[in-house]
């Protein structure tokens, strides 16, 4: 096992990052292994790793940079990078001082982008009608429902086991890292969920899963994902409305009835409370706009 898949097993099996984590930082590490061959002209070991300095580590992020990467991806570079140097350290005894205060560029705050109230409803409605198929019109209804009624992630929505087709109120779900929380699911969930499983030609117990392809395997994100991309063409929706913009959502329409913050944090699964602020931002920039449109002098 070479060092990179001996840290990208540690940190899926260890740290139980998400596969697309993992699947990140080994895009990344492998385009910083390629870079290393080529800058030592040799195959990168413990004693190259343990020797290398600062500058060539900057000199990897200014030939990205001049690929075209953003800051925000150079920021994701970097921290690979000193993720990857940690475990060697802990694993191997692998210490490199120098890469450990490396600072990248600053990442500014991204806003999520969530979808209206209107538009999260359109979708819904048109997922009732654009399949011709009733059990799988039923199915992405559901899976929608999901993410949107309660605020789950596309993972967690997929892993869901058949045994909650008798929709109870309360949901426990498994999030990132393995935190567990307990959702809350509303009525009008319930009976999406509900009516999906009277419709579902397959079987729904604690053995197999709650979502279906059409071919009787599990459903896989890149399926709903399409889905979710035919209604907003559909519907005439941009390219921001996708299934994360559904939680995302969940999230700000909530705070903007007035739910509380620490709520909306539990909610979502949230370990911080500033990861849950960020949607104030969101719901403030709403206001803004609300005001400006309406103002008679706006």
């Amino acid at each position: 096992m070479t060092l990179i898949e001996g840290f990208l097993d540690f940190i899926q099996s260890e740290q139980r990052l998400a596969d697309n984590t993992v699947e990140a930082y080994r895009s990344d590490l492998g385009e910083f292994i390629g870079f290393l061959r080529g800058h030592l002209q040799a195959e990168p070991g413990m004693r190259a790793f343990a020797d290398l300095q600062a500058r060539d580590i900057r000199s990897f992020l200014a030939a990205r940079r001049r690929d075209g990467l953003a800051d925000a991806s150079i920021a994701r570079l970097l921290s690979a990078i000193k993720s990857f140097y940690r475990w060697l350290d802990r694993a191997h005894g692998v210490e490199n001082p120098e890469i450990a205060f490396l600072s990248g560029p600053k990442r500014g705050q991204r806003l999520p982008r969530p979808i209206s109230e209107v538009a999260a409803k359109d979708m819904l409605d048109q997922a009732e009608i654009i399949q011709e198929e009733p059990w799988i019109a039923a199915r992405d209804v559901a899976a929608l429902s999901l993410m949107y009624g309660a605020g789950l992630r596309i993972s967690e929505v997929l892993d869901l086991s058949g045994d909650v087709k008798a929709a109870p109120e309360r949901l426990r779900i498994k999030g990132k890292g393995g935190k567990v929380r307990i959702v809350p699911i509303i009525p009008a969930v319930r009976d999406a969920i509900l009516a999906y499983a009277r419709l579902c030609p397959y079987a729904l117990n604690a053995s197999t899963p709650l979502f279906y392809g059409a071919r009787g395997k599990r459903l896989q994100a890149p399926i709903l994902r399409k889905q979710v991309q035919v209604l907003r063409g559909a519907l005439g929706l941009t390219e921001s409305a996708t299934p994360h913009a559904l939680r995302h959502s969940f999230a700000t329409h909530l705070l903007a009835h007035g739910a509380d913050l620490r709520a909306i944090q539990t909610l979502l699964g949230h370990a911080s409370l500033s990861t849950t602020q960020v949607y104030t931002g969101v719901e403030a920039g709403h206001l803004r706009k609300v005001h400006a449109n309406a103002h008679p002098r706006g």
